[in-house]
């Protein structure tokens, strides 16, 4: 049987491998996403005081150390057994979306864009962010740039710091704003939502205009109809900071919706020999293998899926792009009013770009909210610890960090469930079924073709050092092609990044 191996797989946070088996018809038997280092953080923080979990697990990652940071701070206030003050809950959502603004705009434009802005099979060279510029024009770069710089400056104002932040308190924050900091960040709000509709705009000008790139996103490859995971408000609309978790079934039904404490009675995690992370399922019905349909546990917790488990988006602009994708991908609407979910994974790139829009107004609410400048931003704490669960939606998908410790506050016992953890399962399968589409007896192995497997995972957008704790490193692409017998008959080497 020959193999080859896509090691490390590239544009994403983290490393992978990919390998994938041929039979002796050179067909593709198998093929597996493999996340070769250990996660180590849920033991190394036993015997930790609790209260420091905000500013450790944030350094899980350097893309998304802010929804850590939240969930752990979350998990915070009910493991203290203390509430916080309504203007803490808003301040820490107008945080988190401005988080949200930077974190989607670089998936975008710099991770999984670059396959539809330079095409899926340009030189690995030019699919890359600065490919991105070049196609698009330095005016359009700027924007790109100057929106991360803005929104990174209201995180660090809000968080203390740039990255890794420091302000998640049990029970509060521990700085408020004033009106002068309000006004600064309600100007970028503003600026951020006109970034938001000029990234849809470009989506539409540049994928949706071109039908090979719409036939991509439609077509079979890249289809899997699972259940869809999400976060929702007391209206069932998606929301990224509180809320229930809803998840539907494959044609839109809901299967479930629980509070974030409840999650072991709903979620399980199965093991495979090979590979460090696991597999979570719906516990309900069950691991049958990496398989799709009502009858299989595997589900995504995705921007698409938080778009399929919702009823719609919370704010107006947002709703209306919402409406538009599911129309434009041919979605109906269900009797109850809800559209059926879109099973296009390529989509989740439109979706990305939907939740963009969302953040962007959602933090422009809150700050014109007249309340966001209440100074009184923490309760305090006077009961006995005991045991806490905290949950957000990442970007990648719902995060839940679960915490015991004794009466003195120190951990005993932790659990984290990431976005990318969520996604394992529906990942795999999506690399399989795109290796087994692509490579045939015959094909020729080329680097767009094995970059078109790798476009399988990026709109999951994992972050594997989430999901694992993996440390920097470089991030080449390397295939090795071997024959039946072992012996290595190419090497393809490119240095994207």
């Amino acid at each position: 049987m020959k193999q080859i191996t896509i090691d490390p797989i590239s544009r994403l946070e983290g490393h992978g491998k990919i390998d994938i088996f041929l039979n002796d018809a050179g067909d593709v038997a198998n093929a597996y996403l493999l996340i070769p280092e250990l996660r180590g953080f849920e033991q190394f923080c036993v015997g930790r005081p609790a209260e420091e979990m905000p500013r450790i697990t944030n350094r899980i990652c350097g893309v998304c150390p802010e929804a850590h940071h939240m969930a752990a701070t979350k998990a915070l206030d009910v493991l203290f057994q203390v509430e916080a003050p309504e203007v803490t809950h808003k301040l820490r959502e107008l945080f988190y979306s401005a988080f949200y603004v930077t974190d989607h705009t670089t998936h975008f434009f710099a991770l999984g864009g670059p396959d539809f802005v330079l095409g899926p099979d340009a030189p690995p060279a030019e699919r890359n962010i600065l490919g991105v510029v070049h196609k698009v024009g330095v005016e359009i770069g700027k924007q790109v740039i100057d929106a991360r710089i803005r929104n990174h400056h209201v995180i660090k104002m809000m968080g203390g710091r740039g990255v890794h932040p420091v302000a998640g308190l049990p029970g509060g924050w521990s700085k408020a704003i004033s009106e002068a900091e309000r006004h600064e960040i309600e100007a970028v709000a503003r600026q951020n939502v006109d970034f938001a509709l000029f990234s849809l705009k470009l989506f539409d000008d540049i994928v949706l205009a071109n039908s090979e790139y719409v036939d991509l996103i439609v077509g079979d490859t890249y289809v899997h109809r699972t259940y869809s995971m999400g976060m929702v408000d007391e209206n069932n609309r998606v929301n990224f900071y509180d809320g229930m978790i809803r998840v539907v079934d494959p044609d839109g039904n809901e299967f479930v919706k629980y509070h974030p404490r409840d999650y072991a009675q709903h979620i399980a995690e199965h093991v495979e020999p090979w590979s460090y992370l696991k597999f979570p399922y719906l516990k309900k019905i069950g691991w049958k293998g990496f398989t799709d349909g009502k009858d299989s546990g595997v589900y995504m917790a995705t921007p698409l899926s938080r778009l399929n488990a919702a009823d719609e988006m919370a704010t107006p602009r947002a709703r209306e792009a919402y409406e538009k994708m599911y129309e434009t991908l041919g979605s109906k609407r269900l009797p109850n009013g809800r559209y059926q979910p879109v099973h296009f994974r390529l989509a989740t790139h439109w979706a990305r770009l939907v939740e963009l829009l969302y953040a962007a107004e959602r933090m422009l609410e809150l700050s014109i909210d007249p309340d966001i400048v209440n100074p009184n931003v923490r309760a305090p704490v006077t009961e006995i610890p005991t045991e806490g669960v905290g949950c957000v939606e990442a970007p990648r998908g719902t995060l839940t960090h679960h915490y015991w410790t004794d009466e003195r506050g120190i951990l005993t016992r932790v659990n984290l469930i990431v976005g990318t953890t969520n996604n394992y399962a529906p990942m795999s399968m999506s690399i399989k079924k795109a290796a087994q589409a692509l490579i045939q007896q015959g094909t020729v192995i080329t680097n767009g073709l094995l970059n078109r497997i790798e476009m399988a995972f990026r709109p999951y957008d994992p972050c594997m050092s989430c999901a694992t704790h993996a440390l920097p490193g470089q991030m080449p692409l390397d295939v090795s092609i071997r024959d039946a017998e072992g012996n290595l008959v190419q090497r393809i080497r490119s240095e994207e990044s």
